[in-house]
C-alpha cells in the first residue's frame, strides 16, 4: 500500500492492486495516445500514487520520462527540455496552475514551469480543474512491454545554463542496478512500513511486499506521521531531519539519510532520538548509491574531511590526477544527454581514500582561495558541526586583488545561545590551522533546491553583509 501525505494527513491511499490497475490504465493510455517506445514523456505530477503508476506505466511502454522539476524556473526547464522534446506532457491540476493562474503565488515558493503547451500537447491527469488541459482517460486493453529493453529510461537534469544545460540519462539497466542496491542496503521487510519520498526508495520498499508513505511536508505533522506509522526504515534529507528533531520526537526503527551533506552530529542526534541506526548515504544523479556510512563509524573517524563510508557492491572509485573522486559501476547513468557515453563519473567532488572508504574534501569549485592557500570547505565543514550546530558551513568573500576571506556561517540548533555556540566554537576554530576562519557568523544557514542543501552563494551573500556591520560578525580572528 502507498500513503500520500502533502499535508500530514493521508491524501490519497493505495493498495498494490490499486497501483497496478492504475499502471494499467495509464499504459493503455498512453499507447492509446500515440506513444512508442523511446518517445520522451514530460511528467509534472505531484509525488503520490498517480505519479509511480504514470512512471510504472512509461517504463512498461519503454518512455523516456523527463520530470519537470517547478524548482528549477522556467527558462531553465524550457531550455532543459529543447534537449528532449516530449512527445506528451502529462500534468496534475497543481502543476498547471503554477504554469498558469497560481503563477505569482507559487513565485514566492520559488516555483515556477513555463507554459506546458510550448514544451508538447498536455494530458490532465488526476482531478481536472477548470482551465486544465484534456484528461489523459485510463483505458483497458493489450499494451507493448518493453519493460525489459535497456533503452532510455529517465532523464534527470542536474546542472548547468539555459545555454548548456546538463541532462543525466539513465538506461532500465542501471535505473534497475540502483534499486536493487537500494533494497540490499535497506533490506525492507514485507508488510512493515517503509517512509521516504523518492521513486528509487518507495519502488523496491514495494516490491518487497513493504506498503510505503511519502512524508508529510510541515515538520510538526512530519513528526506525528513517524510516531504513527512506527516505519521499519525512513529516508529523508538532511534538513527534513532536522526539522523533524527540533520537535523532539522518539523515533524508532533505520533511518537513511542523503542528497545533501549528512553530519555524524546529525546521525548521533537520530540515534539519540531512538532510532536503531542511522545511516548516511553518498549518492549521485549520475550513480546512486554509491557508499554509506553507519552513525558509529562516522563518529568514530577522527581524520580531515567527510567521512561517506565505504563503496556499495560493485562500484569501483579512483581518485583523478587533480584529486577528483571519480566512480563507476552498474547503476552508473548511461551518458549525459547529447554526449557520448563515459566510462567514469566525475563527481566534481575533491576526496581521497582511507583504505576502501571514501573521504570528501569538498567540491572542487566551492575551492575558496585565501592568500597563497587553496582551502577545500568540505575539509573542515565537519569539525564545525559539533554538539548545538543545526547546519555550518565555510565560504569566501572578496576581500580585494583577487583574495577573498575566509567565514564560518553557522546556523545554531532551535534553543540554542548563539554566544554559548560561540564559546564551544572557539576551541574548535583554533585547530583549523590554515583554515581557521577570519569571521564567524551565528545565523541561518541559506537552503536552496528540492533537497534544500546549503546555498554557498546566498551564504557568502549574507557573510558580505555581516561583514559590513562588525557587530553582527560575531568574534573576528586572526590568521597567525
Amino acid at each position: 500500500m502507498l500513503t500520500a501525505a502533502t499535508s500530514g494527513r493521508p491524501r490519497v491511499r493505495a493498495t498494490r492492486g490499486d497501483l497496478a490497475d492504475l499502471a494499467d490504465g495509464y499504459a493503455a493510455a498512453l499507447h492509446h495516445h500515440g506513444l512508442a517506445a523511446g518517445d520522451t514523456l514530460g511528467v509534472a505530477v505531484l509525488p503520490g500514487p498517480r505519479s509511480l503508476a504514470v512512471l510504472l506505466a512509461a517504463h512498461r511502454l519503454g518512455l523516456r520520462v523527463a520530470v519537470l522539476d517547478p524548482s528549477a524556473g522556467p527558462d531553465v526547464l524550457t531550455a532543459r527540455l529543447a534537449l528532449a522534446r516530449p512527445a506528451l506532457v502529462v500534468a496534475d491540476a497543481a502543476a498547471q496552475a503554477v504554469a498558469g493562474w497560481a503563477r505569482p503565488l507559487a513565485g514566492r515558493a520559488r516555483l515556477a514551469l513555463p507554459r506546458l503547451t510550448d514544451l508538447g500537447p498536455v494530458r490532465t491527469v488526476g482531478r481536472r480543474l477548470p482551465g486544465c488541459a484534456p484528461p489523459l482517460r485510463l483505458r483497458s486493453g493489450p499494451t507493448p512491454d518493453h519493460g525489459d529493453d535497456d533503452g532510455d529510461a529517465v532523464i534527470v537534469f542536474t546542472s548547468g545554463t539555459t545555454s548548456r544545460p546538463r541532462a543525466v540519462v539513465h538506461r532500465r539497466a542501471s535505473l534497475d542496478a540502483g534499486m536493487r542496491a537500494v533494497a540490499d542496503l535497506v533490506q525492507p521487510r514485507p508488510d512493515q512500513p517503509v517512509l521516504g519520498g523518492t521513486f528509487f526508495v518507495l519502488v523496491p520498499a514495494l516490491a518487497s511486499g513493504a506498503p510505503v508513505a511519502l512524508p508529510a511536508r510541515s515538520s510538526r505533522l512530519l513528526a506525528r506521521q513517524v510516531a504513527r506509522l512506527r516505519a521499519q526504515a525512513t529516508y529523508l534529507t538532511p534538513p527534513q531531519l532536522r526539522t523533524l528533531l527540533a520537535h523532539r520526537p522518539r523515533l524508532g526503527g533505520r533511518f537513511y539519510s542523503g542528497s545533501a551533506p549528512v553530519s555524524a552530529t546529525l546521525l548521533d542526534r537520530v540515534r539519540r532520538a531512538g532510532a536503531e541506526q542511522a545511516w548516511g548515504v553518498y549518492a549521485l544523479t549520475e550513480l546512486f548509491p554509491a557508499a554509506a556510512v553507519e552513525a558509529g563509524e562516522k563518529a568514530a573517524f577522527d581524520g580531515d574531511g567527510d567521512l561517506v563510508g565505504t563503496p556499495l557492491p560493485g562500484v569501483r572509485t579512483r581518485i583523478g590526477p587533480d584529486g577528483r573522486l571519480l566512480l563507476a559501476g552498474p547503476g552508473q547513468a548511461h551518458r549525459y544527454l547529447g554526449e557520448p557515453p563515459a566510462d567514469w563519473v566525475d563527481t566534481g567532488d575533491v576526496a581521497r581514500l582511507d583504505g576502501d572508504r571514501i573521504v570528501l574534501a569538498g567540491r572542487s569549485k566551492d575551492m575558496i582561495l585565501r592568500g597563497a592557500e587553496n582551502i577545500y570547505p568540505g575539509l573542515y565543514e565537519p569539525a564545525l558541526h559539533v554538539p548545538g550546530v543545526n547546519l555550518a558551513v565555510l565560504v569566501g568573500v572578496p576581500a580585494g586583488d583577487g583574495d577573498e576571506r575566509l567565514v564560518a556561517v553557522v546556523e545554531p540548533e532551535p534553543g540554542v545561545d548563539p554566544d554559548r555556540l560561540r564559546r564551544i566554537l572557539d576551541p574548535v576554530l583554533d585547530r583549523m590551522g590554515a583554515a581557521r576562519p577570519d569571521a564567524l557568523v551565528v545565523a541561518p544557514v541559506p537552503t536552496s533546491g528540492r533537497s534544500r542543501k546549503p546555498d554557498r552563494a546566498a551564504a557568502a551573500a549574507l557573510a558580505a553583509a555581516h561583514a559590513a556591520d562588525p557587530a553582527a560578525t560575531g568574534r573576528r580572528y586572526r590568521r597567525g
